[in-house]
């Protein structure tokens, strides 16, 4: 859940060279660009669908996605990181939200939410930083109620009707939840956090 916001919040210089470099169709750009972003990817798309093969077809379709449409970036203004993630987000959502999707079992137990493995596989990928702190303590001190509506909000792609249907809670106390939550994130990174 952290990295995606983890990433929102750094950009390098070498995020720019890439996308400068991709925009110029060299196939090695894309090479590093799948190397620095493909587990991640994967492992945020694995964590929405729930399938081993789904994933690696959705991950395959986001980098197609991100080298067909590179120009559209600009590289001064936005990482590429985030961007590639939300694609990989938006297309694993998609698929859920799809007549295939909805026809596997897709549901997730609450409970399930909290630490799998494989997420704490990819937490121990990224590099140790300030940013890395911030976002984790952040998260970390979202009353439990809060950090699930987060989650279902960014893996599951789900409104605050289909949360207040899933968990059994009012409407309102979702929107309380979803809303107290998202300052909360504000407050403690000190930065916009988006409600999407």
């Amino acid at each position: 859940m952290i990295l995606p916001l983890i990433l929102a919040v750094y950009s390098g210089p070498e995020d720019r060279a890439l996308v400068e470099r991709l925009k110029r169709r060299d196939p090695q750009a894309l090479a590093e660009l799948y190397d620095r972003y493909g587990r991640l990817s994967y492992s945020l798309v694995l964590r929405v669908v729930r399938d081993k093969a789904i994933a690696e077809d959705l991950v395959q379709e986001t980098f197609l996605r991100v080298w067909n449409r590179v120009h559209s970036i600009d590289s001064e203004r936005g990482a590429i990181g985030p961007w590639l993630l939300a694609i990989a987000r938006h297309r694993a959502i998609d698929y859920l939200r799809s007549s295939a999707g909805r026809d596997r079992n897709t549901a997730v137990e609450l409970d399930e939410t909290d630490h799998a493995p494989l997420y704490r596989e990819m937490e121990a990928g990224i590099l140790i930083s300030d940013q890395v702190r911030r976002v984790k303590a952040a998260m970390e001190k979202l009353a439990p109620n809060h950090r699930t509506v987060v989650e279902l909000a960014y893996f599951e792609g789900l409104s605050q009707s289909e949360m207040s249907a899933k968990m059994g809670q009012p409407l309102g106390t979702i929107k309380t939840w979803v809303r107290t939550a998202l300052q909360s994130l504000r407050d403690e990174l000190g930065v916009a956090v988006s409600s999407s």
